[in-house]
């Protein structure tokens, strides 16, 4: 029951970890395929920063309420479960949220067009066995050592 929770964990910190990092940048750059415009890039960019602060604005409201409930539980002998859990929410959609605002509003973003990631785009709908090889070479191209386990696991394959 450990393991699950602190890989819960690990899982809920590496999803974030981007929002968080932004909360502490001046300035940043986006790589994206090059068969897009640099315009179409900043507008994905945008909305997916805007969708994120909103999501984890919304949460962060819900967890704060539920953590000050949680606080009643201290009169239960034993460990706080619920109270670490919901403070562990908190602090990590707190973060999100002011990582998100930082990237809309004050971070100087930077373009660059990246050929290898175009190379990923018809591999997104490739059977997971067959474009695991082409999708590490890209990531050998990208200098990225874990990317090929990131790209099987938020692909979708589509019929």
């Amino acid at each position: 029951m450990k393991s699950r929770a602190m890989r819960w964990v690990a899982e809920a910190i590496a999803e974030q970890r981007l929002l968080w990092n932004l909360r502490r940048v001046e300035a940043a750059c986006l790589a994206y395929p090059d068969d897009m415009t640099e315009e179409a890039a900043a507008a994905v960019l945008r909305k997916q920063l805007s969708s994120d602060f909103d999501k984890h604005r919304f949460w962060l409201a819900i967890d704060s309420v539920l953590m000050v409930v949680s606080a009643a539980l201290i009169l239960v002998p034993g460990p706080n479960v619920a109270g670490y859990y919901f403070a562990f929410r908190v602090v990590g959609h707190y973060f999100s949220v002011r990582g998100a605002r930082n990237g809309l509003n004050h971070v100087t973003w930077a373009y660059r067009s990246s050929p290898p990631l175009t190379d990923l785009r018809p591999l997104a709908s490739v059977d997971p066995a067959a474009r695991l090889e082409r999708v590490e070479q890209v990531a050998a191209r990208l200098n990225l050592d874990h990317f090929a386990t990131f790209f099987q696991r938020i692909s979708v394959r589509t019929p």
